[in-house]
C-alpha cells in the first residue's frame, strides 16, 4: 500500500467479535444478550510522532476506505511534535493458543443462564439475604498489519462468572464474593460449590470480629500476594511510567530492591487469563523476570518505551479494541519458593493471615500502597485462631519486598481485569503464601 514519504512506519490492528453478558439479581434474570463489535486503530509514525485514527465499525475488505483512513492518520502524524523512536521488533511468531475444553460459543444463551442461575441459587445459604451472579464471554478475531509487510491474525474466547452473596444480621451486613474466568473454555458447569463458598463467606464474616491494627508479622495468601505483585511491583515496572519518572523503580536496574528469595515475573506466554498470542504491536511476548533473586533486572516495554528507557523486553503493549497500545502487564506473579504452608504459619508465630482482596490503591511514583483484604485469621503460637474482618495491608513497596522472609511452594493464579489509561484488559496475578517479617496492618477492632 502506498504511503506518504514522510511516514517512517504504520500499523493497523482490527478487532471484531461478540460479547455475551448475563446478570441475575436475587434469582431474577435482569439482563441477557449478545452484542457485536468491529473496531480498528491505525497508527502512523511521521517525522517525529504518531498520528492515530480509531475507526468503528471497520470493514477490512474496503481497500479504498483503508487508504483514506491511513491518509488521515498520515496528516495527523506530520504535525505532531513528540520525538518518538521505535526499538526493533523481536519475535513475531504467534504464540500457540490454548485448546478449548468446551467452546462457550457452542452453548445457547439460555443454557448459560440456567448454569449461572444454579451457581447463584447455591449462594443462598441460611443467613444470606441477597445474591447476584454475572456471566461474561468475549470472542475476538484479531488481525494485525504493518508497513514492513508483517501480517498476523488469531482468535480468542474468554469467559467466566462471578457470584456475590450478602448476609445480614442485627442491622449489620457482610459480603462474600467469588469469581473465576478462563481463556480455555466454558467454566460454569458444575460450579455450585462456588456459590456455596460465596454465601458461607458472607455469613462467616458476620460472626468475625474487626481486626486490631498495628505493626506485626503477616502471612499473605496467594490472592493478596498476587495483588501486591501486580499493583505494587508490576505497574511500577511498566516502561511508560518509568519514562515519565512516575515509578519508584526508575534508575534502579541492577539494584537489590527486595529479599534474595523474591523473584517476580510477567509472562504473556503463560496460558492464564492474561495470555495473548501477540501483543497490540504485533510482537510475541516473552517471560520477563522483573525481579530476580531480589535484584531489579527488567522493565516491561512497548517498542517506543524500550527505545526510550531500555533494560527490558518489548511485547508488553496491549489495548482494548479500537484503542492505542499502552504498556500493560499480562500474567504477573511471585515465583514459588520451597516453604510449606504449615511451616510459614508456624514461623510467623504471632501475627495475622490476610486472605482475598477487596481493592485498594497504589502510588508507584511515591512507592506506597494500601490493599484491603477480604478477611483474615489471627496467628497465635504458630496456629490459626479466630477469623477477623475489616483488615488491610499498607506500606512502602521496597521495604515490603525486603520484609518477605519465606515464599511458599503453593503458587496459584487468579484472573481479573486491570484498568489503566481508560482501558481495561484481562490479566491474572498470583503468588504462593508469603511471610512478611513486619507489616503495617490496618484495622479498628480490638483483636
Amino acid at each position: 500500500m502506498n504511503v506518504d514519504k514522510n511516514l517512517r512506519y504504520w500499523d493497523l490492528r482490527h478487532v471484531s467479535g461478540e460479547h455475551t453478558g448475563i446478570d441475575i439479581d436475587n434469582g431474577e434474570v435482569e439482563s441477557a444478550g449478545v452484542s457485536f463489535f468491529s473496531k480498528a486503530i491505525i497508527r502512523a509514525l511521521g517525522p517525529r510522532g504518531w498520528g492515530i485514527l480509531a475507526v468503528s465499525p471497520f470493514n477490512p475488505d474496503d481497500r479504498k476506505a483503508l487508504r483514506e483512513y491511513l491518509s488521515r492518520a498520515e496528516k495527523a502524524a506530520v504535525i505532531t511534535r513528540e520525538d518518538v523512536q521505535l526499538a526493533d521488533a523481536p519475535n513475531r511468531d504467534l504464540l500457540p493458543t490454548p485448546p478449548m475444553k468446551e467452546n462457550p460459543l457452542d452453548l445457547p444463551l439460555e443454557e448459560k443462564g440456567r448454569l449461572l442461575m444454579q451457581i447463584t441459587e447455591a449462594a443462598k445459604v441460611p443467613g444470606v439475604t441477597n445474591t447476584r451472579g454475572t456471566y461474561t464471554e468475549r470472542y475476538e478475531e484479531v488481525s494485525f498489519l504493518d508497513s514492513t509487510g508483517f501480517a498476523a491474525s488469531y482468535q480468542t474466547c474468554r469467559s467466566g462468572f462471578s457470584v456475590m452473596a450478602v448476609a445480614k444480621k442485627n442491622g449489620e451486613m457482610q459480603m462474600g464474593y467469588v469469581r473465576d474466568h478462563t481463556i480455555d473454555g466454558l467454566n460454569i458447569r458444575n460450579r455450585t460449590d462456588q456459590g456455596v463458598k460465596a454465601g458461607t463467606r458472607a455469613v462467616d464474616l458476620l460472626n468475625a470480629r474487626a481486626a486490631k491494627g498495628g505493626r506485626m508479622a503477616a502471612v499473605l495468601d496467594p490472592e493478596l500476594g498476587g495483588v501486591f505483585a501486580h499493583e505494587a511491583v508490576g505497574h511500577a515496572s511498566e516502561g511508560d511510567l518509568v519514562k515519565e519518572g512516575a515509578s519508584v523503580l526508575k534508575d534502579r536496574i541492577g539494584e537489590a530492591i527486595g529479599s534474595p528469595i523474591v523473584t517476580i515475573i510477567d509472562d504473556p506466554t503463560m496460558h492464564s487469563f492474561g495470555f495473548e498470542p501477540i501483543d497490540a504491536e504485533g510482537i510475541a511476548g516473552c517471560r520477563t523476570a522483573i525481579i530476580e533473586d531480589g535484584i531489579l533486572r527488567r522493565y516491561l516495554h512497548s517498542r517506543e518505551t524500550l527505545a526510550a528507557v531500555g533494560s527490558g523486553d518489548a511485547g508488553h503493549a496491549r489495548a482494548m479494541p479500537g484503542n492505542q497500545p499502552i504498556v500493560r502487564m499480562s500474567n504477573t506473579y511471585i515465583a514459588a519458593g520451597d516453604a510449606r504452608y504449615d511451616e510459614i504459619i508456624g514461623e510467623c508465630r504471632n501475627g495475622i493471615l490476610l486472605s482475598g482482596s477487596r481493592g485498594g490503591q497504589v502510588d508507584p511514583g511515591r512507592g506506597v500502597f494500601q490493599f484491603n483484604a477480604e478477611y483474615g485469621y489471627l496467628i497465635e503460637g504458630g496456629e490459626l485462631t479466630q477469623m477477623v474482618r475489616d483488615v488491610s495491608l499498607s506500606g512502602e513497596i521496597l521495604s515490603t519486598l525486603h520484609a518477605i522472609t519465606l515464599c511458599g511452594n503453593d503458587l496459584r493464579m487468579h484472573p481479573g481485569y486491570c484498568g489503566k489509561g481508560g482501558q481495561s484488559v484481562p490479566v491474572s496475578d498470583g503468588s504462593p503464601h508469603l511471610l512478611l517479617s513486619e507489616a503495617i496492618i490496618g484495622g479498628n477492632g480490638d483483636v
